[in-house]
């Protein structure tokens, strides 16, 4: 039985002072959580920080990016040695800002992919298709190509040690959100082209939502046979919000 997963995704937002207080009312809530895992990912500068408010505590510690590079000449790169080191269990890669906005292709991301791993990191992978693919009717084509990258990298095998978020671009921070049949429809397509290469990779491999969760939509969307969490952006900026859709997994 695969568990939930919720991963806070801070995006570039924070203080000292907001890192301190976000967390902290995580923490406080987090006696109400009983059948998901939880993890947040702050920006890089607030790493150190999390990590002393978050020892001894069930919730992970993430970043939201990582260095297909360990070491060298590479200014402004974060490599996955560093963030194991500040106690980071999780990376995020391949978001669709990171796409979209710094021209990060597939086999870029796949090399960040395998370096987090080569790491000691688990890498969660998004992937997803913008609206104009989605009116296309593109979608699984999308979704296949940017899957497909990691797996001709890595080998299926590696996404036993990985997390999959599937996020429909045009779902990001519009309001929107995909039902959860059309959020489901995708899940299952990726657990079935992973199943086609390894179905013992693909029943245990973890696929978040990541498409405007909120807490009154988390118990449907958590309900389906393939969603098995997800990646929260905006909520996961309010304490109260990010435990709602921690809760939801109670039921």
């Amino acid at each position: 039985m695969r568990k939930i997963l919720v991963a806070g995704n801070w995006k570039l937002n924070g203080s000292l002072a907001d890192t301190e207080k976000l967390i902290g009312g995580v923490l406080a809530g987090m006696d109400q959580v009983q059948a998901a895992d939880v993890a947040v990912c702050p920006p890089y500068p607030y790493l150190a920080q999390a990590q002393g408010l978050l020892a001894g505590s069930a919730v992970s510690l993430g970043a939201q990016d990582v260095s297909d590079q360990v070491s060298g000449a590479f200014t402004g790169e974060v490599s996955a040695p560093m963030l194991k080191e500040f106690g980071c269990r999780y990376v995020i890669v391949g978001h669709s800002e990171r796409r979209a906005l710094y021209c990060e292709d597939d086999e870029f991301t796949a090399r960040k992919f395998a370096a987090a791993q080569a790491g000691g990191l688990t890498p969660i992978l998004c992937v997803g298709e913008t609206l104009e693919e989605r009116e296309q009717d593109i979608t699984e084509s999308v979704v296949a190509r940017q899957l497909d990258a990691v797996i001709a990298l890595s080998g299926v095998e590696a996404l036993e040690n990985a997390v999959i978020a599937y996020e429909p671009v045009w779902a990001i921070g519009t309001g929107k959100t995909a039902t959860p049949e059309q959020a489901q429809a995708v899940h299952e397509f990726i657990r079935g082209r992973v199943a086609g290469l390894n179905a013992g990779v693909a029943e245990k491999v973890q696929i978040l939502y990541g498409g405007s969760v909120k807490p009154d939509n988390a118990v449907e969307l958590f309900g389906k046979p393939d969603i098995d969490g997800g990646l929260i952006g905006g909520a996961s900026l309010k304490a109260e919000d990010f435990l709602g859709i921690c809760t939801a997994a109670n039921q």
